[in-house]
């Protein structure tokens, strides 16, 4: 699907049986569909061309049996960007098409709105855009010092400057309590776009000392020179990364839906 930028999208969703937390996730049933079908189908909403990456065989007579288009992958990829960018290079192959932009889209967030995929791809109306990721503000008061939530601070082009474990930046004369009442703090949501060239080269970088430090792929790519336009959303996302977190889900399905 084509938008004013005149790019060919795909969304490809890469799904991993393996889990340490949580083996075979991806089909674990929210109401009376799997986890990665509910994905899959709000990225449809927002992208004409879908694909699960996946490197297990479960996953994809899954993914087959609901009429779902999935492509097999190597397991040993460290990252879904890794894995994206094998998937592409199979679709391609398969469809014929050009894929321009590549939008990567998390196998575990099942109630993804179609409105933050479409974020991301405005972010290609610009012709100098190579990568995009969605941030949300936070609210005063709101936990900014959860290292499983990353935050990044922008420059005044929309683009990253930084990803961080840590709340960034430090409020120097402020006691900790009081920052995010007095600054204005930004986490990150992980879903990706890439133009299709750009996922190529970053995926051939080596992994960088920033990266290394907080385990945040995206840092290599600033490293490297990179730029990641930032598309701010008002919605939050819900990773399920643990049984818990689908006891959680269970109990929110009405409110998603």
């Amino acid at each position: 699907m084509k938008n004013e930028s005149g790019y060919q999208f795909a969304a490809i969703i890469p799904a991993r049986y393996a889990s340490t937390r949580f083996p075979g996730k991806p089909l674990a049933m929210i109401g009376d569909k799997s986890m990665i079908r509910r994905v899959y189908e709000q990225a449809l909403k927002s992208v004409n061309l879908v694909y699960i990456a996946t490197d297990d065989h479960r996953i994809r007579d899954a993914v087959l049996q609901f009429g779902g288009k999935v492509v097999m992958t190597s397991p040993d990829h460290p990252s879904g960007t890794d894995r994206c960018a094998e998937a592409v290079g199979k679709i391609v192959a398969e469809t014929g098409k050009n894929i321009d932009v590549v939008i990567n889209v998390q196998g575990d967030e099942p109630f993804i709105k179609p409105e933050q995929i479409d974020l991301l791809k405005s972010c290609f109306t610009d012709k100098e855009t190579e990568l995009a990721t969605l941030v949300r503000k936070t609210s005063p008061g709101e936990d900014i010092f959860n290292p499983n939530q990353p935050k990044v601070i922008l420059n005044t082009d929309g683009n990253a400057i930084y990803f961080s474990r840590a709340a960034i930046p430090f409020v120097r004369d402020l006691p900790t309590a009081e920052w995010s009442e007095k600054h204005l703090y930004y986490k990150h949501l992980g879903m990706y776009a890439y133009r299709t060239d750009i996922l190529k080269r970053i995926t051939k970088l080596a992994r960088s000392p920033l990266e290394k430090a907080e385990s945040l792929e995206q840092n290599r790519w600033i490293e490297n020179s990179y730029k990641i336009r930032c598309a701010v959303t008002e919605w939050e996302s819900f990773g399920i990364d643990t049984p818990e977190d689908l006891d959680k889900a269970l109990k929110l399905y009405d409110h998603f839906i």
